[in-house]
């Protein structure tokens, strides 16, 4: 059944340490208890607006989708100039668990949501930057240049993740500009070890890595299962049009893509809640459209 649906932003949750508050959107079922919920990290220069065509699909099939603005965000003009630039990436990932650690306050701020979210499943979900984001509260872990990973920043109140066009990993694979602006994309994955979703577009190639589309493929590749791997054939980086509806700047616009990637999502979700195999006959994808895959 589909179900009518409730958006509400901004929602501030104080953050000091972070120079200004967070601000999420809410966008949740206006019916039913212990609700699923999805923290959707976005990709660079996006903000909590963004993604519709994702969030509608999952809050009308009964999830709570919430939302924060990074300081990433253009809507935010945090300038390379600023003390905080150099950190972002280590804000996005505080920011993911910061919503985790104000769950009642944000229930209280919306009306009628109070004692509906599920606080035992929690999927973290993100596209391009911030589907590294997600991948790190997943296990993921930022290696430097001998390879030593940074701080483990894994939160293992995320179940499982939802990963859309999943950075790869870096140094050499990176072009210079890449490389010298953008430390942080060195992930590795072999710590990644909860159970993921990853999502890619064999057209889409990155303007940041030498390496063709197969790059945003090594997350699943070199982390260990259970993962799930959704290749698109013809999608580029919007993957059809995730981030919006009509968007000028989708290269390749596909509302079948997108349609696709709504029915696997539900499936996958659906299998990682009831700690489930997912199961590929139940899930219909046209070899025209993509190929689907699991470790």
């Amino acid at each position: 059944m589909i179900k009518t649906v409730l958006s509400v932003r901004p929602i501030a949750l104080p953050a000091a340490d972070r120079g200004t508050d967070l601000e999420v959107r809410v966008t949740a079922p206006l019916t039913g208890t212990d609700l699923p919920v999805i923290v959707f990290s976005h990709g660079a220069m996006q903000s909590m607006d963004a993604y519709a065509p994702l969030v509608d699909a999952w809050t009308a099939h009964g999830f709570a989708v919430i939302q924060p603005t990074h300081l990433d965000s253009a809507s935010l003009n945090v300038t390379p100039d600023d003390p905080r630039y150099a950190d972002i990436w280590r804000f996005r990932v505080e920011d993911m668990s910061r919503i985790l650690d104000n769950l009642d306050l944000i229930e209280n701020a919306v009306p009628g949501l109070a004692g509906r979210l599920s606080h035992e499943q929690i999927i973290a979900a993100g596209h391009s930057w911030g589907a590294q984001t997600a991948s790190m509260l997943l296990g993921a872990r930022v290696l430097d240049s001998d390879g030593v990973p940074e701080n483990d920043r894994t939160d293992l109140r995320f179940k499982a993740g939802l990963l859309f066009a999943l950075p790869g990993t870096g140094f050499g694979d990176l072009t210079p500009f890449a490389a010298q602006n953008f430390s942080f994309m060195n992930p590795g994955f072999t710590t990644m070890t909860a159970p993921a979703l990853i999502v890619t577009g064999d057209k889409d190639q990155s303007l940041l890595s030498v390496r063709g589309p197969e790059w945003f493929t090594d997350g699943y590749h070199q982390s260990p299962g259970p993962k799930t791997l959704l290749t698109l054939h013809g999608g580029e980086h919007t993957l059809g049009g995730i981030h919006a509806y009509r968007s000028t700047d989708t290269t390749d616009e596909s509302p079948d893509r997108v349609a696709l990637i709504q029915e696997v999502t539900l499936a996958y979700l659906h299998s990682v809640l009831t700690e489930a195999a997912l199961d590929h006959r139940a899930v219909d994808v046209p070899t025209e459209l993509g190929h689907l895959e699991s470790k």
